[in-house]
């Protein structure tokens, strides 16, 4: 009797779909070849492709419909933070969302006949209308079910074979079948993954290539429950300062905009419900921000990195990386891994850059954040995207074979907060840079010194003032305060607000935003928090107080006043208010950054001394992904540059710091001043 699985028509086995082009199973995503490389955000992070019917949590995270419903059909929870979840909890994404989806360029995936590209909504009308390649599948795939049929009819009864079978493509389909999103992959040439391939040994095409900036802008629509309830994120910049543009600084924890999780620090603020803010005021921004109402409509600037660049670090750290080989074992076809796969902007390849807590992955232990991934079931990922290693994945039966390349100690740092650990104590690093530890209880703060001291910004007028008070023994002073120099930006003291109640709101020139200098002759100016609270209590019990404080007076009139949402013991300065603190208040940090030959420091400079402004202050304004300085984590958008390399930056312009940076090749100390942005 003959072989069933002989005669098993194409249409069931390796037939393509007349939708993508493409060979995939039938309850399986479609599949396309995109132009350029999709964003992060718009990436299903269960099977790492672009998303396909995106599906909402309420917890703000977005999946395709057919990988959320299989993954909840096992699992009662949302993969990426494990919070309780029902798919009948989820809803379709916004129309913005999926029209932006549908805009994906992408290739035709029979390009050896159709060099057309078009947008993803369209592929199935180009396929089924207008493609030769497809039309030429087409009628081989119909010639060879006919040849099938024809053979089928004239074999014997009771006759078997052992001659090969045809395959389900006909012969020439090799340059029809399309290369899917997974790309055309390469065996490694080992009869075994586990075994090391020489193929992985570096080559000078590895080596760091020059590349252009990527940036994107997209309009992001951000929902609040509460209307008044604060978006969640720093910014800094404006038209009166050397930034120019607003930019975000930090996105708060458990914020709106963490939540969302589109915004990030770097991103450049264009537009606020549709009004344009590339060209007003720092406090105009603010009050745009600020304004309340349950949908917010932001369009943003993005950096992405540098594009079309190879890499790993220098061939000469090649020595310290070790091959690991890894085999995780599934419980069925569809049962997830629990990896998140990046591709990084300055490195090629693939990276690990989470493993679910209680996944498969992180079960098995051996898999670590930053690698490299080399192979997948022998399938060479060298060049490969999180596309291709996600189709290799699901494919696979039970086995998945990893080879993973290692730089030992060095690992995708967590987003943690001053003073928080790590599980490891090397795991703040720059994912391919050297080591540095992100924070340390001791960040080598210190009081700026008088060679790097500056005149106020233009505009800034700063009025130091002592407040003599008689008062009852028990009377309280009536205020709160904010900063302390163990605050992680290492800010003075300042008042919060002034309470009705006590002896300075009678007095009146004790105000809130005020710096406060000293009590009855104690410096308040190095204490922290809580020390500053008690000598502040102690001195109040006397029958006199003498208090120095320092205002600071930004010169604007046309400024909105802001004090609508700035109420309460949260209150706290703007961003542009600290650029008038006089220098000798300033807490200077050292950043020691660490590059290969050929990278970048990865950041951009404003400011400098111009004839027509006069001096200004040296200002970080971005900060690329995947570089040195992103990598580091001290640095933010909106810190100042005191110095490089102990040479103060005060006096020179532009054209002459930047080539100072330039010079150094592979090291570089950077004297810094952080302020906090404005909160919106």
């Amino acid at each position: 009797m003959a072989d069933p699985a002989a005669g098993e028509p194409a249409s069931q086995a390796g037939e393509l779909c007349s939708e993508c082009g493409q060979s995939h199973l039938l309850p399986d995503n479609h599949l396309y070849n995109f132009q350029d490389e999709v964003d992060d955000e718009l990436i299903c992070h269960i099977c790492l492709q672009p998303l396909l019917q995106p599906m909402d949590t309420p917890c703000g995270h977005t999946y395709c419909f057919k990988c959320l419903e299989n993954f909840m059909q096992e699992y009662n929870f949302c993969p990426m933070d494990r919070k309780k979840l029902s798919f009948q909890q989820c809803h379709k994404s916004s129309l913005l969302v999926r029209n932006l989806l549908d805009k994906l360029v992408v290739l035709c995936p029979f390009k050896a006949e159709c060099q057309q590209t078009m947008q993803r909504c369209e592929l199935e009308a180009h396929l089924q209308n207008r493609c030769p390649g497809f039309k030429k599948y087409k009628s081989e795939l119909e010639r060879k079910k006919n040849l099938f049929s024809k053979g089928k009819e004239d074999l014997p009864a009771k006759v078997e074979t052992n001659t090969p079978k045809d395959p389900e493509i006909p012969s020439g389909g090799s340059s029809l079948v399309a290369e899917s999103s997974a790309a055309a992959v390469v065996s490694l040439g080992t009869a075994e993954p586990g075994l090391v391939n020489p193929a992985f040994e570096e080559t000078e095409e590895d080596l760091p290539q020059r590349a252009s900036l990527v940036a994107e802008t997209s309009t992001i629509e951000i929902h609040r429950e509460d209307p008044e309830e604060d978006l969640g994120m720093r910014i800094v910049g404006g038209k009166d300062t050397p930034l120019g543009n607003i930019v975000v600084q930090e996105v708060l924890r458990h914020s709106v905009i963490a939540a969302d999780g589109r915004i990030a620090p770097g991103d450049h603020i264009l537009e606020v419900n549709g009004v344009n803010i590339s060209s007003v005021t720092h406090c105009q921004a603010v009050s745009f921000l600020r304004h309340p109402g349950p949908v917010l409509h932001l369009m943003v600037l993005q950096e992405k990195g540098f594009s079309n660049r190879t890499v790993q670090q220098d061939s000469s750290s090649a020595p310290n990386r070790e091959v690991i080989h890894v085999t995780l074992i599934k419980r069925d076809r569809s049962e997830p891994l629990g990896i998140k796969l990046i591709r990084k902007t300055d490195e090629a390849g693939i990276f690990i850059l989470d493993l679910l807590e209680g996944g498969l992955a992180a079960k098995n232990g051996k898999l670590s954040r930053n690698d490299r991934v080399l192979s997948i079931n022998g399938q060479d990922l060298r060049q490969g995207t999180p596309e291709t290693a996600a189709q290799i994945i699901q494919t696979s039966e039970s086995r998945v074979n990893f080879v993973v390349l290692r730089q030992p100690g060095v690992q995708l740092s967590d987003s943690v907060e001053d003073g928080s650990t790590s599980n490891n104590s090397s795991s703040s690093s720059n994912g391919g840079s050297p080591v540095h530890h992100r924070r340390r209880l001791d960040q080598n703060h210190y009081r700026r010194k008088s060679t790097y001291q500056k005149d106020l910004p233009q505009g800034y007028i700063s009025h130091e003032k002592t407040v003599s008070i008689k008062k009852e023994p028990k009377e309280s002073l009536g205020i709160t305060i904010g900063g302390g120099r163990d605050n992680k930006n290492k800010l003075p003291i300042y008042v919060t607000s002034v309470q009705p109640i006590g002896c300075l709101f009678r007095d009146g020139r004790i105000k809130r935003g005020d710096i406060l200098l000293s009590i009855n002759g104690i410096d308040l100016t190095h204490l922290n928090y809580y020390e500053a609270v008690s000598a502040l209590k102690s001195n109040a019990a006397s029958h006199s107080v003498v208090l120095k404080a320092l205002e600071i007076l930004v010169s604007d009139p046309t400024d909105p006043p802001l004090d609508i949402k700035e109420q309460g013991f949260g209150w706290s300065p703007l961003w542009i208010t600290w650029l008038g603190l006089p220098s000798y208040l300033h807490c200077c940090q050292d950043i020691v950054l660490s590059k290969g030959n050929l990278e970048s420091w990865g950041f951009s400079i404003v400011g400098g001394f111009e004839e027509s402004k006069g001096n200004q202050p040296f200002f970080i304004k971005t900060i690329v992904p995947g570089t040195p300085a992103f990598q580091d984590r001290r640095l933010k958008c909106g810190d100042e540059i005191v110095a490089v390399n102990g040479v103060p930056a005060i006096g020179m312009s532009n054209s002459e710091l930047i080539p100072m940076l330039k010079e150094q090749r592979n090291k570089v100390t950077l004297t810094v001043v952080s302020w906090p942005g404005s909160l919106v």
